[in-house]
């Protein structure tokens, strides 16, 4: 039977709030630099189409998927980059119509995909879940990256919770990805909703804590803004160590984005 993915409703209502902001851009608004190094408005919209391509293609066609690993194996240092820059020099409307057509189909397919079911990706095999929470992540951070370079400010919501959970279960990945060892001890974190509701993960009596609103600790793991312009508290040398070097997504090392403001 296919499986239920609550994530899978605000992954679909996620990308329609971005749609609502590039569907009546003007073409020179496309052309809009980002805070991303080199990537125009064009790029960030290039790069979702581009990877909820390569999920359908890991959820629909395993083989397929694998020819996609070894290109990316090939030209492990741009392949990214190279993927964003061939859709964003599509015209808006077609690149437009790429993005939607590419992030209805694998909606659906997710929505159909047989319960338990596992999908081969660039790292671990990810189950739906997991994969519509990757989608959503990535939707959610290249969308701030769109909304800064259009002036706009968006209104935060609770979907946050699911950038949040990513962002938690990726804090071994951010030590070893910098050649360090991951603490052993789970962190408590607490972080406060849009709504108001704590979000809390890992054990109420552990020794390393982070606590802090939800929208700022999802602009910090998703390298969106710089932790010293974010009310993002640690207690415990870990966790101080762990919101230097948070990330939520693949890949190398970030570079983050350079701080607005002075002190923590």
């Amino acid at each position: 039977m296919p499986e239920a993915v609550p994530v899978l409703d605000d992954l679909r209502r996620e990308s329609e709030e971005l749609d609502q902001l590039v569907g009546g851009l003007s073409e020179e608004r496309w052309a809009l630099p980002t805070p991303a190094d080199g990537w125009t408005v064009a790029h960030q919209i290039a790069h979702l189409a581009w990877t909820d391509q390569a999920s359908l293609t890991a959820v629909t066609d395993a083989d397929a998927f694998g020819a996609l690993v070894e290109e990316a194996l090939a030209a492990p240092d741009s392949f990214v980059d190279d993927g964003a820059a061939k859709g964003a020099v599509l015209p808006p409307g077609e690149l437009l119509e790429r993005w939607r057509g590419g992030r209805d189909a694998l909606l659906k397919a997710l929505t159909a995909a047989p319960r338990g079911t596992r999908f081969p990706w660039y790292g671990p095999p990810m189950s739906a879940t997991s994969m519509a929470t990757a989608r959503l992540m990535e939707t959610w951070a290249h969308g701030q990256d769109v909304a800064d370079a259009l002036g706009v400010e968006r209104v935060p919501t609770d979907r946050l919770r699911h950038v949040a959970h990513i962002g938690v279960r990726a804090r071994d990945f951010s030590f070893g990805v910098r050649g360090a060892s991951a603490p052993e001890a789970a962190f408590r974190v607490e972080l406060r909703l849009p709504s108001g509701e704590l979000w809390v993960s890992g054990p109420e009596d552990a020794g390393q804590r982070v606590t802090g609103p939800a929208l700022d600790f999802c602009l910090l793991v998703t390298q969106r803004a710089h932790r010293d312009d974010l009310a993002v508290h640690a207690e415990g040398a870990d966790a101080e160590r762990w919101l230097d070097i948070a990330q939520a997504f693949a890949g190398p090392p970030g570079a983050g984005r350079p701080a607005k403001e002075s002190g923590r």
